[in-house]
């Protein structure tokens, strides 16, 4: 298939871009630092873009199967307002459907929309202190991605570490499940490449730990 991977350049979003090309994709990377990718691939087009606008997302979605939406804010960014996801997400939603692009897979994290309540007690003050404003924002993303008419999965990963592709993690599909954990931002990729040609988790919100 031919993919859009929107926040390619670094992080999830890298690793999905590597993983989805060695697994037989056409890869489209949008990023604003695209050229900067360190992949060489005759497979891969690395497009210079920002997910904000709605012409560089409108012209990355040109004859593509799937998106990948794997954003990320960086640590100092989670100590002020934060409307990327959400704003990118409206831009992004809008743009599939111009472009008749059904397929959305998207990070979000562990503590986003209805997850929050499985956060323990311990660790919910701790977390609405540091991760609070972004995750406020990725509920927001969440719930946009929930109300449009796409065929939507969104994946929430535990904290997120930088060990290899294990290929061994659990896959929290049910509320009643749902609980912090550690895995590899490799792992995450993995899983996201999986639901390229996979209908298992459409319209579902699996919790990733390993």
């Amino acid at each position: 298939m031919r993919v859009l991977i929107i926040g390619a350049s670094k992080g999830i979003g890298l690793e999905t871009t590597r993983q989805a090309l060695d697994a037989g994709h056409d890869v489209r990377a949008l990023a604003r630092s695209a050229t900067a990718i360190a992949v060489s691939n005759p497979s891969l087009e690395k497009m210079r873009g920002d997910a904000l606008k709605s012409e560089n997302v409108e012209a990355a979605l040109v004859g593509v199967d799937v998106v990948i939406q794997t954003l990320g804010v960086g640590l100092g960014d989670l100590f002020q307002p934060v409307h990327l996801f959400s704003d990118a997400t409206r831009v992004l939603i809008v743009a599939m459907r111009r472009q008749g692009v059904k397929r959305l897979i998207c990070v979000t994290g562990f503590g986003a929309g209805d997850s929050r309540a499985s956060i323990s007690c311990l660790q919910r003050l701790p977390f609405q202190i540091v991760f609070g404003r972004a995750y406020d924002d990725k509920s927001l993303q969440e719930q946009l991605i929930k109300e449009s008419e796409l065929d939507w999965t969104i994946a929430r990963p535990g904290v997120l570490t930088s060990g290899p592709r294990t290929g061994h993690y659990r896959i929290l599909s049910e509320a009643s499940q749902w609980r912090n954990g550690i895995i590899s931002r490799a792992d995450v990729a993995e899983f996201l490449v999986r639901q390229i040609g996979d209908q298992t988790y459409i319209r579902k919100t699996p919790v990733l730990i390993n």
